[in-house]
C-alpha cells in the first residue's frame, strides 16, 4: 500500500494512470441552489 501499489491513488498519481480509486475526471458535488428556493 504504497507509491508501487497499482491499485491505490497514491499508487495511481506516481504512475501517472487513472481508474476507479483515481478518475481522470473527478465527479462534481451536485448544487445545493434548488434546494434553498423551495424553503422561501
Amino acid at each position: 500500500m504504497g507509491r508501487g501499489d497499482k491499485k491505490t491513488k497514491k499508487g495511481k498519481i506516481f504512475q501517472g494512470s487513472f481508474g476507479k480509486s483515481r478518475p481522470a475526471r473527478p465527479a462534481k458535488p451536485k448544487k445545493q441552489e434548488d434546494k434553498k428556493e423551495d424553503k422561501e
